[in-house]
């Protein structure tokens, strides 16, 4: 197996809490950001920006925004999951439902997590990284011809991939925070970083070193037959 290959296989998401204390070092750093530079783009278009923050009053300020559980994202969650080892071993795609509270798992209880819990701060998501990269966009520009801007929204999709697989070669915990991205986050986020209106939060990344061993999750993948075609559609496998 090439090596590209083997570090493609081994990434995943560092769910654990990181060592607040040990941050990834600049020379690391800068590898990370460097990957994500040589990012292709559509229309080498680079419509993007990095924040590094590693400052811990900024890191603290961030851990104090809230953000709420909607009823559609319960549902939308939902719809990926499997409730047993077996069952994702079958389905081959989605993740494992016991990773989330109960509450999430049970249709009947949406309103009322969605209505009565409490707003929860982006310190539970954070979970004491020492550094954490924000991506951004111009939200006034887009590749041409895409409509919603597909293009560009796939060009920072290849910047995460970039710098997620240099970090999991040097060895550093990398995980994607969506959250940083829903409207009352994001607008609260911005105020704290200074961000402009017009810029857009892509997604976030928490970075370190987990101080505890992540349990081992079932990972699965759909088999090469099942979204490989040879030529015609009806024809599939390509092995």
């Amino acid at each position: 197996m090439s090596e590209i290959l083997k570090i493609i296989k081994e990434r995943h998401s560092s769910r654990t809490p990181f060592d607040r204390e040990h941050p990834p070092a600049k020379q690391d750093l800068l590898q990370i950001l460097e990957a994500a530079r040589w990012a292709p783009t559509a229309h080498n278009m680079q419509n993007f920006e990095i924040f590094v923050v590693d400052d811990k009053k900024q890191l603290e300020e961030l851990g104090n925004v809230k953000s709420k559980i909607s009823e559609d994202f319960l549902r939308e969650n939902y719809q990926q999951l499997s409730f047993s080892e077996e069952e994702l071993l079958q389905k081959k795609v989605g993740i494992l439902g016991t990773m989330f509270p109960p509450s999430w798992r049970t249709p009947a209880d949406w309103s009322k997590v969605a209505l009565e819990s409490e707003p929860s701060s982006l310190d539970q998501t954070i979970k004491g990284s020492p550094m954490l990269l924000i991506v951004i966009y111009d939200a006034r520009r887009r590749a041409p011809a895409s409509e919603g801007d597909v293009l560009g929204l796939i060009s920072l999709g290849c910047v995460m991939e970039n710098m997620w697989l240099t970090a999991q070669a040097l060895g550093i915990g990398f995980q994607i925070m969506s959250v940083f991205s829903g409207d009352s986050v994001e607008q609260e986020v911005k105020k704290i970083l200074d961000i402009p209106e017009y810029m857009r939060i892509a997604y976030a990344v928490r970075m370190g070193y987990p101080i505890s061993k992540p349990s081992k999750l079932q990972r699965v993948r759909r088999d090469m037959i099942e979204l490989a075609h040879h030529n015609r559609f009806d024809d599939k496998g390509f092995v």
